[in-house]
């Protein structure tokens, strides 16, 4: 029993001190990617979240999807989803979820945290002061807990700020912007004026559901009474729940930090002033059974302070794809502004421009350039309000934050600041760890003397020689122009050969294409041309473009609008091969060309994009000579994705024990094998509210086994369903390992994008 009488003084609460290595303040996705990252790098974190539950504006609080690069496959960015530990979670959501549920969603995200031994979880905790040891150097956060009335003072030598308003860097001093710069400061053409605004506003969203029954909605005395106050009223609809009606958004106006809660209090009015309009207008009888059942208790948040680092993103870097020798991630979302004045707004809800292909993302945009030991993670990094527009979405933040905490464990490692990371150097030594950890950063290959792989002479039971995908049941109209997308390899173009039925005798026009920009899949540029006479009735038709090619690429074989054919599909689909429509994603653009006004500083070019399964068939097609350049070299060499090449050795589809041997000259000492697999990064895997066709992608390899010279299982899974299997034993000596790999769909030929052994 506890009976304390009366005192003088005020009373404090229990303090805790915490020493630890690395401080995450903030824990949406950005701040678990780089908590969860530096953890397994191997050094003590402790990650602070003011929130009941991680996730941010991905976790069952907000409701957003979380996407990146592939920005719902509605732009030209092929096999672009990130990769890491962003990956990680994406996969396992999508195995567990498929459905895109968030309460699934904030499990997922508490499990791989509470997992990591290294990592101290502080939920329900904020940080509200700091202490520094000089003007330069942060010394310890303080934080308080209204859950159990404890007050942490958290010290070490390495913070980061993740928290989305930056009250880390705030407090400390760290240099910040809010609002858009002007066209001079950076020559950003796109750069908006006034009466567009200056800041992205917040949003909430709401569920509904269907009781079978009728009900009835009395709405609050607070709910917006005249629904025409919102110009875009008429778009509103039955079933358009959640984040699809993200366009309720509100605050760009005002001071997006310090007014949040007058922003939620007029989107509380938005959003139940709505749901009165759906019940009570009388101009939609099918609500009359639905009923709420969830509105978002805080907003979702998507601008406010940007911290400056040693460079700072702008539009050009975005839209021209510029390279920087400090790469470390990679952006591929549009430049998406929106017009601040939001739902009131008589502008449509966003102004997006894409790029061509993804960018890459600088490690001087990912820390502070005046307090030493600050990382910056998530929507605060340093961009400029157009840059901005472009990394602020969560896929693309998780991804930069995974680099902030590999460089933390660095900078502990070898007592560094954060900037000492961009010594030629070390910048390699921190690129190749997270190549390690399947960080894609584009254009960067380093050689990894530590994995034994690469010394290793490769082969396999087979390797696939593409010579046709043979023709299923289904055919598609050709009412807008198709392709095929496919690696090539340097030498002479086969010749390809479709099935086709004409309604008459007409005339089909293939075009070859390809992309202007290494690694980009946007098909600006046309190599070769033919028209080629088709009879009436079904036939095969045979193309050849008479065109030799100098380096490994994927080219796009396209076949032109003609209504009046019919081009056969194909049930088989593999690794690195893709059918592709000229036609546009809603969600990310309002048409099939992007064709931007003069003088805002984006390209014009057209989207090829493919489509979701179980649609998204190839097409049925031959190919004379079969393609090759799927062979075993590509584990040991490439990404783990498709860039320039397939980059992956694909298994052929009549290998019934598809095996990679891997064989050393002299005998080497091994306890560590990592095999990345094909989980279709092109696959956006939205977290929340929209549904997936399955829950493990068919592509992805299911059992994998490692055995040593004499035949000694070393390692086995089955079941798989991530990207990385990683798998540890005990340290053995071998000259040669044999993995064998299965999957779960034997009509998709087995593939493996990378393997790497350690010692």
């Amino acid at each position: 029993m506890i009976n304390d009488g009366p005192v003088a003084e005020t009373r404090s609460p229990l303090v805790k001190q915490i020493q630890t290595d690395l401080v995450v303040v903030g824990g949406g996705l950005a701040g678990v990617c780089a908590a969860i990252t530096a953890a397994r790098a191997g050094i003590r974190v402790v990650l602070i979240q003011d929130r009941p539950v991680l996730g941010g504006n991905a976790s069952s609080e907000v409701r957003l999807w979380a996407l990146g690069a592939t920005s719902h496959m509605g732009n030209n960015n092929r096999w672009a989803r990130e990769g890491g530990v962003i990956d990680e979670i994406f996969v396992e959501n999508t195995y567990r979820n498929s459905d895109g549920n968030p309460l699934i969603l904030d499990t997922i995200l508490l499990e791989k945290v509470v997992e990591e031994p290294n990592i101290t979880l502080l939920l329900n905790t904020a940080a509200f002061e700091v202490t520094k040891s000089d003007p330069d150097t942060i010394q310890s956060v303080r934080a308080f807990c209204s859950q159990n009335s404890t007050m942490y003072d958290v010290s070490s030598r390495l913070f980061c700020d993740a928290s989305g308003d930056g009250i880390i860097g705030f407090m400390s001093g760290a240099a910040f912007r809010m609002g858009a710069e002007t066209k001079e400061e950076f020559g950003e053409q796109f750069a908006p004026d006034e009466s567009y605004g200056q800041l992205l506003g917040h949003s909430i969203y709401f569920y509904t559901k269907d009781t079978g029954r009728p009900v009835r909605f009395v709405p609050p005395s607070f709910a917006i009474k005249d629904i025409k106050a919102i110009p875009r009223w008429r778009n509103f609809a039955v079933g358009q729940d959640g984040c699809r009606l993200w366009w309720i958004e509100y605050g760009g106006r005002l001071d997006t930090v310090h007014e949040t809660e007058t922003i939620k209090w007029e989107l509380w009015k938005i959003v139940y002033g709505v749901w009165d309009y759906m019940k009570n207008s009388g101009k939609f009888p099918e609500a009359e059974t639905l009923t709420l059942e969830w509105v978002g208790q805080i907003p979702g948040k998507r601008e406010s302070r940007r911290f400056e680092g040693d460079t700072m993103m702008i539009q050009q870097d975005v839209i021209e794809q510029r390279r920087c020798n400090d790469a470390v991630s990679f952006g591929g979302w549009a430049v998406d502004l929106h017009p601040s004045d939001g739902v009131y707004s008589d502008l449509p809800g966003c102004n997006q421009w894409h790029s061509k292909g993804v960018y890459p993302i600088p490690f001087r945009a990912m820390y502070s350039r005046n307090i030493r030991n600050l990382f910056l993670a998530g929507r605060i990094i340093s961009a400029s309000h157009l840059a901005f527009g472009s990394t602020r979405v969560m896929a693309t933040c998780a991804h930069n934050a995974q680099a902030v905490g590999m460089a933390a464990a660095i900078c502990h490692r070898d007592n560094l600041v954060p900037k000492d990371l961009l010594d030629d150097d070390r910048m390699r030594g921190l690129q190749k760890e997270l190549l390690r950890t399947g960080q894609h950063i584009p254009h960067v290959l380093i050689d990894d003397e530590a994995d034994l792989a690469t010394k290793a002479t490769v082969s396999a039971s087979s390797e696939l020689q593409l010579q046709s995908l043979p023709a299923g049941d289904d055919s598609i109209p050709l009412e807008s122009p198709v392709g095929m997308l496919l690696p090539i390899v340097p030498g002479k173009l086969p010749r390809f050969q479709f099935q086709l039925d004409a309604k008459s005798a007409t005339e089909i026009q293939f075009e070859l294409r390809g992309c202007t920009r290494e690694d980009s899949f946007t098909p600006d540029e046309v190599l070769a041309s033919r028209n080629v006479a088709v009879d009436a009735g079904r036939q095969s038709v045979e193309v050849d473009f008479d065109v030799t090619i100098d380096s490994p690429r994927y080219l796009f074989v396209c076949l032109m609008a003609n209504p009046d054919v019919t081009v056969s599909l194909s049930d088989q689909r593999m690794t690195g091969v893709l059918s592709v429509h000229h036609t546009l994603e809603r969600k990310v653009s309002n048409s099939a060309v992007q064709d931007p006004p003069d003088g805002i500083g984006v390209e014009r070019f057209e989207f090829w994009l493919p489509q979701r399964r179980p649609a998204g068939k190839n097409l049925a097609m031959r190919i004379t000579p079969p393609l090759s350049g799927f062979g075993p070299a590509n584990v040991i060499t490439g990404p783990e994705r498709p860039t320039s090449g397939i980059n992956a050795w694909v298994a052929s589809s009549d290998d019934a024990s598809p095996t990679l041997d891997l064989k050393w000259e002299q005998p080497v000492t091994i306890q560590r094998v990592v095999v990345a697999l094909d989980t279709d990064l092109d696959h956006p895997m939205e977290t929340v509210l929209m549904g997936h066709p399955e829950s493990r992608m068919p592509f992805c390899a299911a059992n994998i086994r490692v055995t040593d010279d004499t035949g000694l299982c070393l390692a086995e899974v089955s079941d798989n369903h991530q990207t990385r299997c990683d798998l540890s034993f005990l340290a053995t000596q071998t000259s040669g390992l044999k993995i064998e790999v299965s999957g779960t769909d034997n009509s998709i030929p087995v593939s493996v994008f990378r393997v790497r052994v350690f010692e």
